[in-house]
């Protein structure tokens, strides 16, 4: 019945899907505290349970220079405990952390002397680091934040960084609003950075499972930094090595100066709620949340690009080839004609790639597109993923893809092609906002990224006004081999006997 729901949604026509928005939004509250803070709450009393989503607008994009992966330290501070949870002695702890950046200074001026340090009092000093290190962990109550909220019916407890945002995420009963409110005003009004190069030495090993051990990670990172010469998106959330093993806990407490503030930060709540009553308990605890300015640097914009790119990464693994096109920021008004051309061309079972290079000519395994990559904020990239068949090759898809975006640029979609990806578009809508967690999510992105939560629902208005004239207009304008950067893997050669 739910999923028959589903697509009768996706079906109904645009007055009507009109009239469903509009009882959406008498569901919907939202209003901004003095100090900048900002909540969308969706009413939805069908059980009593009520979903959060935190969204601070400052991602892997906005790591300073030579600190590339630095936001994304703060999803692993998350979960790391205040002033009041988390710490089994404030005042011991405090002094044993700042023992630790008196010995990693020491150790830092051993290894910048000139003309080279003393190797062994850079071993004594690195011992005397681990030492501090050991020391302040023994004042840790480890995990006890998410303990507690465990103990009252948290689930889905999680924080993602990317480029765009870090957000933090969690659902609980509905009889624990107050709770929530006391722990999340906390982690954003007093939060400790314990174990904070702990979690760094994390955070490198994570980059080396995702991208140095993963070959389609390694492809994608090594893609970005050739495809963007100086967007901040050459460089993916996950850092830089060499920038991971160096910053330090001064570096992340000037980061929070300047993104961790209120006007930063936006929270959708969805659920069985009473919309005073969350206002009651905001002003109650993210009232006292104080801080900077709403940060309004500028990214560095990405240089014009003059002709097709290309890169080879080595990988004894499955070939796989990456077809970026640059593409504008999501702001742009032919975003969602990029929405609609993505759908033409991988989805599901009807669409162009699948049918043509999977199905029919099986010249893929696998054949994917993205309309927003690696991120949305800023000019990013419209891409293509394709695997090839066995006895296929990097070459052989490349020239089949190659074939159906020019095709898509001479031979306008069809009626049918239209109404079907439109169809599509809109239940994916649909099922995005049937959870809790869902509409949380949506409403509180939607209104961080363009400003107004209801351009969720208005891009249906522009969905509908797509043509097919359109869609080959967007192709032929950004689908072009100067704007084009190829990623793919090749074998690496055999070594000699």
């Amino acid at each position: 019945m739910k999923r028959l729901i589903l697509v009768l949604a996706a079906l109904l026509p645009a007055a009507i899907w009109a009239q469903k928005l509009a009882d959406i939004e008498k569901r919907v509250t939202e209003f901004t505290l003095p100090n900048g803070v900002s909540f969308v709450v969706y009413e939805r009393h069908q059980a009593p349970v009520v979903s959060f989503f935190s969204r601070i607008n400052a991602g892997g994009a906005d790591d300073p220079k030579g600190q590339a992966g630095l936001a994304h330290m703060f999803e692993h501070m998350a979960f790391k405990g205040t002033t009041t949870i988390g710490t089994q002695n404030l005042v011991e702890e405090k002094k044993a952390m700042a023992a630790i950046e008196t010995a990693y200074d020491a150790l830092t001026a051993e290894r910048m002397k000139t003309p080279k340090p003393d190797e062994a009092k850079v071993k004594t000093l690195e011992a005397a680091l681990k030492t501090a290190i050991d020391k302040a962990g023994g004042f840790v109550d480890k995990e006890r934040f998410t303990k507690v909220l465990e103990e009252n019916g948290a689930v889905g407890l999680n924080a993602f960084t990317s480029l765009d945002e870090t957000a933090y995420i969690m659902s609980m009963p509905a009889n624990k609003l107050e709770l929530w409110f006391a722990l999340e005003s906390d982690r954003f009004i007093n939060p400790v950075f314990r174990e904070f190069y702990v979690e760094r030495g994390v955070i490198r090993e994570e980059y080396r499972m995702r991208i140095e051990s993963d070959p389609t990670g390694r492809l994608i990172n090594e893609m970005l930094s050739v495809a963007f010469a100086t967007s901040p998106y050459r460089t993916g959330p996950a850092g830089i090595p060499s920038d991971i093993d160096s910053y330090r806990m001064a570096d992340a407490l000037a980061f929070r100066r300047t993104y961790y503030v209120p006007s930063n930060l936006v929270i959708g709540i969805a659920g069985d709620v009473e919309p005073a009553e969350v206002k009651r308990l905001a002003e109650k605890y993210f009232g006292k949340f104080t801080g900077g300015p709403k940060p309004n640097r500028l990214p560095t914009k990405e240089t014009p690009q003059q002709g097709e790119k290309r890169v080879a990464v080595e990988s004894p693994s499955q070939p796989v080839v990456a077809i970026g096109y640059k593409r504008p920021s999501a702001l742009d008004k032919d975003d969602t004609v990029f929405d609609v051309l993505s759908s033409l061309l991988s989805g599901g079972r009807t669409s162009v790639m699948y049918k043509e290079l999977v199905q029919d000519k099986k010249i893929a395994l696998a054949a994917q597109s993205i309309a927003n990559f690696p991120g949305a904020k800023l000019e990013n990239l419209f891409v293509l993923f394709l695997v090839p068949n066995a006895g296929k090759t990097i070459e052989d898809c490349e020239k089949a893809a190659y074939e159906i975006v020019e095709r898509m640029k001479k031979e306008p979609a069809t009626d049918e092609q239209l109404k079907r990806v439109k169809t599509q578009i809109r239940a994916q809508l649909v099922r995005s906002l049937d959870s809790n967690s869902g509409m949380a999510q949506n409403l509180a992105t939607t209104k961080a990224l363009f400003g107004e939560w209801r351009t969720l629902f208005t891009q249906l208005d522009e969905l509908d006004k797509i043509t097919a004239a359109d869609v080959t207009s967007a192709a032929k304008k950004y689908l072009t081999s100067k704007n084009r950067t190829v990623g793919f893997t090749v074998q690496p050669p055999k070594e000699e006997k």
